[in-house]
């Protein structure tokens, strides 16, 4: 695989793989894995969690964060998302969000299946005109009022 999608995203691709492996899916036997790449060139990656309380399980995305966070990791430089089935697994609307926390609207979100990375997008496209920490650093002078 590394030939065909170039060893960084083969590296992120097996790090979101091997966590699928893990997920703890039993109610809807939809596994997720996903890994970030961090400021500092290193790999985070986490699995859905669900839980008997619907819907208090954890995605993918949100693991991967919270690994990062953990590891001193504060932004993402690129992530990559895999699940299984023919059609397309983005990040939920909450999931979306969590990346924008951390990542540039410029920042690469690939998605993929068992076969390898299926189509990549920017947060900025899955996420258009969103609101994040910028928006809450603005400093406006008086002209702008």
């Amino acid at each position: 695989m590394t030939d065909t999608i170039g060893a960084d995203l083969a590296a992120l691709f097996e790090a979101a793989a091997a966590a699928k492996s893990l997920a703890y899916a039993p109610y809807s036997n939809f596994p997720v894995g996903a890994a970030v790449r961090d400021e500092h060139g290193r790999l985070h990656a986490g699995c859905n969690v669900e839980n008997a309380a619907y819907p208090v399980g954890t995605c993918a995305e949100a693991g991967a964060i919270a690994a990062m966070i953990a590891a001193g990791g504060r932004a993402i430089t690129t992530i990559l998302i895999t699940g299984n089935g023919p059609i397309l697994v983005t990040p939920c609307g909450a999931c979306r969000q969590r990346i924008r926390e951390f990542a540039e609207p410029e920042t690469p979100i690939h998605i993929a299946g068992p076969e390898g990375i299926r189509r990549s997008f920017t947060l900025e496209a899955l996420l258009p005109e969103s609101f994040g920490p910028d928006n809450l650093k603005l400093r406006y002078s008086h002209s702008d009022a």
